[in-house]
């Protein structure tokens, strides 16, 4: 007689641990996800942050170069050494905006770096968790069979 209640304790049983699974897993997967934005949202808002600098400076060095070309224009016995002057800034710009471009490029790939490693662990705290979670669901199996042997044979 304790067979024919056997099946039906392990159908409950596996649709609790089937429950817990889920419950689980939606909740690391919110967690999970949150995680992501926060490190997109992160990243998006420094790349704002240097676009925005970025921009001033051009806008700032821009500006400058537009007011010594009218110097220049007005000052015509000058106008050789506004052209060296003008030469100078051009270069001095060309190497600030390499290395600009050098540190955006480093951070970018930094980011990058970050968001592969941030994955990567992403990636080993799922497979624990799944682990852990099969861990438990045979613990709970062999419990159960072990109760219903033990009630068979008692």
């Amino acid at each position: 007689m304790p067979m024919l209640f056997l099946p039906a304790d392990t159908s409950k049983m596996m649709q609790s641990k089937k429950k817990r699974l889920d419950f689980l897993t939606k909740n690391y997967m919110k967690g999970s996800q949150q995680k992501l934005e926060q490190l997109w949202n992160n990243q998006y808002s420094q790349r704002e942050k240097l676009t925005e600098q970025y921009s001033q400076q051009v806008s700032s060095a821009r500006q400058q170069w537009e007011t010594e070309a009218q110097r220049a224009e007005d000052q015509e016995e000058q106008l050789n050494n506004m052209k060296r002057q003008q030469q100078k800034i051009f270069q001095q710009l060309k190497v600030a905006h390499k290395q600009k471009l050098k540190t955006v490029k480093e951070m970018d790939r930094s980011h990058e770096t970050f968001l592969q490693g941030a994955q990567q662990e992403l990636k080993k705290d799922m497979a624990s968790l799944q682990k852990k979670i099969l861990a438990d669901m045979k613990q709970q199996e062999m419990a159960g069979v072990r109760e219903s042997l033990q009630s068979m044979l008692f």
